[in-house]
């Protein structure tokens, strides 16, 4: 399965009425450093965001972290077979499992099974996505950056 996702933006034309502005399947699919594909569907670089502009922040060169104080809004696609990458974000995720189905590993090796409906809310913690089935699962996520934990242990130490 390759990421196929329709986004539709709206805006406003010059009386400030609104419009659609873009509607589109996405062809801006690429590959993060986790090897894993997405499609990179918005970012902002503060919140609140400016809703104001022309360019179209989809197609910005960008890895898993949002901005430091904006917001990242991608569609991830995890290939069948695929082990789980670790890292950790200063940022609060929304996952939101869309299709198929994954394992979501902690640093601890606790392990979370998610299925397509299920949603998640990461609050900065060291994780890894896998998928060890037969068929590709897609996640939407949201990454809104966020302040450091107070307490964090470093992969290094596990």
């Amino acid at each position: 399965m390759t990421i196929k996702v329709r986004r539709i933006v709206t805006d406003h034309d010059a009386n400030g009425k609104a419009i659609i502005s873009s509607d589109h399947v996405m062809d801006n699919v690429q590959t993060l450093r986790s090897g894993n594909s997405n499609a990179l569907l918005w970012v902002t670089d503060t919140a609140p965001a400016e809703i104001e502009g022309k360019e179209d922040p989809a197609y910005r060169t960008m890895d898993i972290e949002p901005p430091k104080t904006g917001t990242i809004f991608r569609m991830l696609e995890l290939a069948p077979g695929k082990d789980a990458y670790m890292h950790r974000t200063n940022t609060i995720d929304y996952a939101i499992c869309m299709s198929g189905k994954c394992k979501m590993e902690l640093d601890d090796g606790q392990v979370i099974d998610m299925q397509a409906g299920d949603v998640m809310v990461q609050r900065a913690t060291w994780h890894g996505w896998a998928n060890p089935y037969q068929e590709p699962c897609q996640i939407i996520f949201i990454l809104i950056g966020s302040k450091e934990p107070s307490k964090v242990l470093h992969a290094a130490a596990h």
